[in-house]
């Protein structure tokens, strides 16, 4: 049986204590990343760091929580990465426009705000990272269909049973966890751990030496 089909429940039971909440929390967060398929995860590091070789545009885009990891993907690829490293990516973050989101919602939907700025954006080819705890919001499912549109490959991370994004993405890193602060905890510690994996790969300096 293959890791993403597990279902991970949390919380199975009232806690009396934070220490007893906490202690369940970590346990389930341990649970949902152990759960993961090693075998997307490989793949979906290999791409990303192939289009950074290449010199394409990376997309990334999610809504709430999903947002500000997408955003901090974007302060960490762009700055932590580059740092003493031979990788220059190229990273944007679709949540991180305020002024346009809010015009695309007003003015045509907000089920379109990640897909109209890919249609004018985003070239074949390029990438799309999409995170999403439920898989489901409809402008998630709209910037799929317009990247299989045009050409632009996907990586979808996602929680609970993975929904749309975890069917139709290129590569789907899903966390079966049920529960929307361990997927979140979970999407980004990977986007933690794949970005710090390809720093040490391409570090021109000794590991000892930096904090990372």
């Amino acid at each position: 049986m293959k890791k993403n089909k597990i279902s991970i429940n949390f919380p199975r039971k009232k806690s009396k204590t934070v220490v007893n909440f906490y202690n369940s929390y970590v346990e389930s967060l341990e649970n949902s990343l152990k759960a993961v398929d090693y075998k997307q995860l490989e793949k979906a590091t290999k791409i990303l760091e192939k289009k950074i070789l290449s010199k394409k545009n990376i997309f990334v885009c999610g809504n709430g929580g999903s947002a500000a990891i997408s955003n901090h993907l974007v302060c960490d690829y762009i700055k932590l990465l580059r740092t003493k490293t031979s990788l220059k990516p190229k990273v944007v973050s679709l949540s991180t426009t305020t002024e346009l989101i809010t015009a695309i919602a007003n003015d045509i939907s907000y089920d379109q705000i990640f897909s109209e700025q890919l249609e004018y954006l985003a070239e074949k080819n390029d990438l799309l990272i999409l995170v999403s705890s439920s898989g489901n919001s409809k402008n998630i499912i709209n910037a799929v269909k317009l990247c299989k549109k045009k050409g632009i490959f996907t990586i979808g991370f996602s929680g609970f049973s993975g929904g749309y994004l975890a069917k139709n993405s290129d590569i789907s890193v899903n966390f079966p966890v049920n529960n929307y602060g361990l997927a979140e905890d979970s999407h980004h510690i990977l986007m933690h751990i794949m970005m710090q994996y390809l720093r040490q790969k391409y570090l021109k300096i000794d590991i000892g030496k930096t904090p990372f």
